[in-house]
């Protein structure tokens, strides 16, 4: 039988379970004006993980990034480029910093001649990371009444340290073979418990790789 591991995560050799914890979270809000062209757009979490609630790129208040600016400026407040929302979540969700060049947004332009700015609404969820060794089994459970939610998963290796046990010098040279995946997400999302089979989920051979899970639990 698996033993179980509160709050921190374990190395995974056969089969082991982890407790997740309750999510308790906070609201943040960053707001970025696109006054620089190398202007930095910069999420962070002291505690927990990202998880982006809402973006834009454009301008919806007349008041926000408006010193020093024109009327004729700040007058389109129904300015919004689209695909912002996704692009942040893509590259913040489940990271605990996260920055992004607001240049990224600027084309095509979705409002010419309007003062825009990139703002985002995120929440910051504390986070279990559980790293599973490939070819094992990592076991989720949460309380009675709490479901699981899965912020993200990488499978792969990022350094070579993690699950090299007994493993030769050509599994675990290189620390570049990183994939992020919804396998997980997809599994576990909702249930009270969750047991998933890390196994070869990538292209890359020969390497010994490792699963890592960034999870919470979250009251029904």
């Amino acid at each position: 039988m698996p033993s179980c591991f509160r709050l921190s995560a374990a190395l995974l050799l056969t089969a082991t379970c982890f407790i997740l914890t309750a999510v308790v979270h906070s609201q943040e809000r960053m707001t970025t004006c696109d006054s620089d062209p190398l202007n930095v757009h910069r999420l962070t979490c002291d505690e927990g993980v990202i998880s982006v609630d809402e973006a834009l790129y454009g301008r919806s208040d007349s008041m926000v990034c408006s010193e020093g600016r024109p009327p004729q400026e700040l007058a389109n407040t129904q300015c919004a480029q689209q695909g912002t929302l996704s692009s942040i979540s893509t590259r913040c969700n489940g990271k605990k910093l996260c920055e992004v060049n607001t240049a990224t947004f600027r084309s095509p332009d979705p409002c010419p001649g309007i003062f825009k700015y990139l703002e985002t609404n995120f929440t910051c969820f504390p986070a279990i990371t559980v790293v599973a060794c490939e070819g094992s089994l990592a076991h989720l459970f949460c309380d009675v009444g709490q479901v699981i939610f899965i912020y993200g998963a990488d499978y792969g290796r990022r350094d070579r340290t993690t699950c090299t046990f007994g493993r030769p010098e050509g599994q675990i040279q290189n620390t570049q073979c990183l994939r992020p995946n919804d396998i997980v997400a997809n599994m576990c999302n909702g249930k009270n418990n969750c047991t998933i089979p890390v196994t070869n989920w990538c292209v890359w051979r020969p390497l010994w790789r490792d699963l890592q899970v960034l999870g919470g639990c979250l009251h029904m």
